[in-house]
C-alpha cells in the first residue's frame, strides 16, 4: 500500500500594497496575536500599514503579502526592517499565516523568501527573528529556514512592554538564490 504526499501549496510573496490593509485587518485579532500583546487599536494598525508601505522607500526593509494558489489568495504576511541590536545594524523578520493556511509549510517557505530578500539588499550580515519562547509554530520555523539558536533574551514588543523571547539569527551572506 503506497501513500502518497499531497504537492505543497504554491506562494510568492509580493511587495506590500495600499490594499493590503485588509490583510492586515484579517491578522489583526486575538489568536493571531497573542504571543505579541494581542489585537492593536484601528488606530495603530493604519499606522503599522503605513510603516510597511514606507519601508522601500526608507531603505529601512521591505513588507510582502504572502499570496497562494493561481488565485493569489492572500494567506499571510512576512517581512524584515533594519533595527539597532546589541550594538549593531541588523534585520529583524517577522510572518503571519493566517489558520486556514497553517500546516501547509507556507510559513517556513514565506520566511525563507523573505530571508533571501532581506540577503538580496546586501544591507546586513545578519537577520534575526525574536518569537515568544511560548510560541512553538514560529520557533519551528526558525529551525527549518536554518536560524541559528542563540538563547532567550527580553526582547521589547511591542513598544513599552517586554516578552521573553528566543533570539534566532540568520546569517544573510551565507544565503544564496537556491537556498532551501
Amino acid at each position: 500500500m503506497s501513500s502518497t504526499t499531497p504537492a505543497p501549496i504554491e506562494i510568492r510573496i509580493e511587495p506590500w500594497a495600499e490594499t493590503d490593509l485588509a490583510l492586515l485587518e484579517l491578522i489583526n485579532t486575538e489568536e493571531m496575536r497573542r504571543h505579541v500583546g494581542g489585537p492593536e487599536t484601528p488606530e495603530k494598525l493604519l499606522i503599522r500599514h503605513q510603516r510597511y508601505l514606507d519601508f522601500p522607500g526608507l531603505g529601512t526593509g521591505q513588507m510582502f503579502r504572502v499570496v497562494a494558489g493561481e488565485d493569489d489568495t492572500p494567506v499571510g504576511s512576512v517581512g524584515y526592517h533594519s533595527r539597532e541590536w546589541q550594538g549593531e545594524r541588523v534585520f529583524e523578520m517577522g510572518w503571519n499565516v493566517l489558520p486556514p493556511f497553517r500546516g501547509l509549510g507556507i510559513a517556513h517557505r514565506a520566511a525563507l523568501a523573505g530571508a533571501l530578500a532581506a540577503a538580496r539588499t546586501g544591507q546586513h550580515h545578519w537577520l534575526h527573528a525574536f518569537p515568544s519562547v511560548d510560541n512553538a509554530p514560529s520557533n519551528a520555523v526558525c529551525r527549518r529556514v536554518g536560524f541559528a539558536l542563540l538563547g532567550e533574551t527580553d526582547f521589547e514588543y511591542p513598544p513599552g512592554r517586554f516578552m521573553r523571547s528566543n533570539d534566532w539569527r540568520l546569517d544573510l551572506t551565507a544565503l544564496t538564490p537556491g537556498s532551501s
